[in-house]
């Protein structure tokens, strides 16, 4: 009975310890670190920088690409 509950108490105390450093690794931070606490930024916000981003990259590859077809010209 004493190595059933010993077995039981490893199990729980291993998913604790398991989702504890599993949700700190899915929000990308530290392992050990605190992983109820607010994030700098918002996820919306990240998107938004993203397609930014994105927008840019695609707009500086348009406008190359016309500037070559210009000199082809």
């Amino acid at each position: 009975m004493a190595a059933l509950k010993k077995v039981i108490t490893g199990i729980v105390i291993g998913l604790l310890v398991g989702l504890w450093m599993g949700v700190n690794i899915g929000k990308k931070q530290p392992v050990w670190s605190y992983p109820f606490a607010e994030e700098s930024k918002m996820l919306t916000e990240k998107a938004k920088e993203t397609a930014d981003t994105a927008k840019q990259d695609v707009k500086k590859a348009l406008r190359e690409k016309l500037e070559d077809t210009e000199e082809k010209k």
